[in-house]
């Protein structure tokens, strides 16, 4: 469960820096706000498909673990 764990929490990282990110163009150029939040939230959509894999290898990593130690 550790290293799903530290995944979700990667994932979890790399939307809030997103929303950050994505919040500080949209509050600094108004007349863009909603073409800055569309390519935010597809970056927030594109952290969440990149995690997945990672996320699937660490599940199974954990999955090993624990059989191992039973």
């Amino acid at each position: 469960m550790k290293q799903t764990s530290i995944e979700i929490l990667h994932i979890l990282a790399g939307l809030v820096v997103a929303i950050a990110i994505t919040w500080a163009a949209a509050w600094s150029y108004p007349l863009g706000q909603d073409v800055i939040w569309a390519c935010g939230a597809a970056a927030m959509v594109a952290t969440m498909l990149m995690g997945v894999g990672p996320l699937r290898r660490a599940r199974r990593l954990d999955q090993t673990t624990r059989r191992s130690e039973a």
